[in-house]
């Protein structure tokens, strides 16, 4: 009797020693869940995640991997490169500006779609006029030198303040806007020679304000026509 009830007792505590391996595969399992949800929340780099896979490899005795295969990311290089051709046009017209004196007039910037010279409305027209100044005759004619060294597409684009629009010529933001980047439009075209197959004209009226129009300062920045050379990462 002894012997039998040795052996059962060896048999017991054989099968409770065991039961820490379910515990850790358990462990372990929540461990990973954890490690993939936190990973669903973040962006992390291609380098650092693989580290951290086979960490989590290695944990389960060098076994395949159950995120091995998985697409990663890396925002440091996804993101949108800018070619460095357009930002050779930016500097060329920085560099015209500079030249012509012209800072004061107009601001330039650029994006992936291309580069944007900004001109404020006072410059070029009077209060509810699409008619341009003498003043901005003078600034068409220079910038009508700088579209010329390019041959890219041109996009002139008229935007507005909120205050609201109705005179004999404009009854809103809209047409103003369009009266206004069709005139710069003609100009350039009959008086500086650009070739009418490369300008459009957009009127977006008081729906684009790039600041609030919240003061008088503010509403005299979001009143402006941007001239637009259209950047085609096909053609150049």
């Amino acid at each position: 009797m002894a012997r039998r009830r040795k052996k059962k007792e060896i048999k017991n505590n054989s099968s409770s020693g065991g039961g820490w391996m379910t515990t850790f595969s358990d462990l372990m399992s929540l461990l990973l869940t954890f490690f993939i949800l936190l990973y669903s929340m973040s962006s992390v780099s291609a380098e650092k995640f693989e580290a951290a896979a086979k960490s989590m490899q290695s944990a389960f005795g060098g076994g395949e991997s159950m995120i091995e295969g998985s697409t990663v990311v890396d925002t440091e290089t996804s993101e949108e490169t800018i070619d460095p051709e357009l930002v050779k046009m930016y500097n060329e017209v920085v560099a015209f500006l500079e030249m012509k004196e012209m800072t004061s007039q107009a601001s330039v910037e650029y994006d992936q779609d291309g580069i944007y010279v900004n001109i404020q409305e006072s410059i070029l027209f009077g209060s509810g006029s699409a008619i341009i100044a003498d003043s901005g005759k003078n600034t068409l004619n220079d910038l009508g030198e700088l579209i010329q060294q390019f041959d890219n597409a041109v996009v002139i684009e008229g935007y507005t303040d909120n205050v609201p629009m109705n005179n004999n010529n404009f009854s809103s933001n809209w047409e103003l806007s369009t009266g206004r980047a069709l005139s710069v439009l003609r100009y350039l075209s009959e008086e500086r020679n650009v070739d009418p197959t490369r300008l459009a004209a957009k009127g977006y009226g008081e729906y684009h304000p790039i600041v609030p129009n919240d003061s008088e300062s503010n509403k005299a920045k979001n009143r402006r026509v941007n001239i637009v050379l259209v950047y085609d990462r096909q053609g150049g």
